[in-house]
């Protein structure tokens, strides 16, 4: 059997992490074992769907790298072929005409919740046949009566729920549109659908689309309900919690390789291994290995496996995911030194592609100040004659590399009878602006010898300044 998986999330908002997730081991699931994956987008709640919401959902999966085998499909462009199948079911006298108003419905409801009971509908236009003309109606399925639907779920064994606790279904509303429940049965069925992996708040979903699938006479596929993921507070993930949507750890600065790998390890394991390439997690990746306990949201862990792999990742990978960060801060890479060659000298200073590029910029622009502090301990006017120094060494070099301005600095330090920071400090607030930068020899040969002959003019004249005030 070919396996086929699908993700099927509902366009009223972002894609959350939780969706990310669900989706994540669906896509796993199939190419681990070389089937396929199908993305679905369930907008049969016409108000609340939305084409933005769409887009968010396509973005997401796209900078994650869950690239769909087929769709994406809308089930609002299938809605006549689920009435097909509702009217087969009406022929059939598995289904039937349903003619109670709602607030018939809600006080019968209410009269059940007062006694106790679970509120459900009582089969009521079940065996009539006396439609009242021009009314509307709905159509309901009929759920069997007596027995039980038993699944083998993935995640948390075998399910056995009663069909007289399931009451019948609406499977098209009196509008003439068809219900969640019925569209997700007839395109699981009709996709191929093999393995249906989806959140837990579905579990109560699935014993009524087994028993249409069964009066379908369609193939049952095999379930995975996964818990849900809470915040660190122990309460259900939310806003509160911070950054919930995945395009948003892509605002914040995060990598996709990181957001998977820590969204992989939201209930699966293997072993005590944390880091997982994709590659890996395909190789190893299995739904009977998903733990049914909730987990937690942990965002430190996350920035740590996020400073991971913008240290270990070649430097041209974290770069095309860095460049979305310096457009976003308007700053304009073209005119300066390769992005990937910038990233190398700066991964191991940053948790975040965000922060990456704010402590960048002086790479490719001017600064238009000094930072205050840097400037106050080291463009003193004891730190003039040792500028202009190191300018005329760094000027006279015909080999612009970093042994060679390495040399430079130290032979001026030399020269002068001064300690290394004496040089290096008031020539790092010179060429960056700010007290801080990687070491000066790979810092500098990323600039241009134009460049840090203008800086440390910028210096001299700011002492200068400084001196006669």
């Amino acid at each position: 059997m070919s396996v086929v998986t699908r993700f099927a999330p509902s366009p009223t908002g972002y894609l959350h992490v939780g969706g990310a997730r669900t989706a994540l081991y669906s896509w796993l699931f199939a190419k681990s074992q070389g089937g396929k994956f199908v993305l679905r987008i369930e907008d049969t709640d016409l108000e609340r769907s939305t084409d933005q919401a769409k887009q968010a959902i396509l973005d997401g999966m796209s900078w994650l790298g869950l690239e769909h085998d087929e769709g994406p499909f809308y089930q609002t462009e299938r809605f006549d072929k689920y009435n097909q199948y509702i009217d087969q079911l009406l022929e059939k006298g598995l289904a039937y005409r349903c003619y109670m108003k709602s607030e018939e419905l809600d006080a019968i409801r209410e009269e059940q919740e007062r006694k106790g009971e679970k509120p459900r509908y009582p089969g009521t236009w079940r065996e009539r046949t006396d439609y009242p003309e021009d009314a509307p109606y709905a159509i309901r399925f009929k759920n069997p009566l007596s027995g039980k639907v038993v699944f083998k779920d993935h995640v948390r064994g075998e399910i056995s729920i009663s069909n007289e606790e399931l009451d019948d279904l609406v499977i098209r509303r009196s509008d003439g549109a068809p219900t969640y429940n019925f569209c997700v049965v007839i395109d699981d069925w009709e996709m191929g659908i093999t393995h249906v992996v989806r959140g837990e708040d579905h579990i109560n979903n699935t014993p009524r689309q087994i028993n249409i699938l069964k009066a379908l006479d369609a193939p049952i596929p095999e379930y995975a309900h996964v818990s849900m993921i809470l915040g660190d507070d122990g309460k259900k993930l939310s806003k509160r919690h911070g950054a919930v949507s995945v395009m948003q750890y892509r605002d914040d600065g995060y990598l996709p390789q990181a957001v998977l790998n820590y969204l992989v390890r939201l209930g699966w394991s293997h072993g005590d291994q944390e880091v997982f390439i994709v590659d890996e997690m395909i190789e190893l990746f299995s739904l009977d290995n998903i733990s049914k306990s909730a987990s937690a949201f942990n965002t430190e862990k996350l920035v740590w496996l996020n400073q991971h792999y913008i240290k270990s990742l070649p430097a041209k990978e974290v770069a095309e995911h860095a460049k979305w960060h310096f457009d976003d801060q308007g700053i304009d890479v073209s005119n300066g030194p390769a992005l990937e060659d910038v990233i190398a000298v700066q991964s191991e200073r940053v948790e975040t592609l965000k922060e990456l590029a704010q402590i960048s910029r002086y790479f490719y622009e001017d600064y238009d100040e000094f930072d205050a502090n840097a400037a106050k301990k080291h463009l003193r006017p004891v730190a003039k004659a040792n500028l202009i120094a190191v300018k005329d060494a760094l000027l006279g070099l015909s080999d612009w590399s970093s042994r060679s301005i390495q040399e430079a600095i130290n032979s001026t330090a030399e020269s002068l009878g001064v300690g290394m920071g004496k040089v290096g400090m008031p020539l790092r607030v010179a060429v960056t602006g700010s007290g801080n930068s990687p070491s000066l020899d790979v810092t500098l040969v990323l600039l241009t010898k134009a460049q840090v002959e203008q800086r440390i003019n910028k210096a001299i004249e700011f002492i200068e300044n400084r001196e006669n005030s």
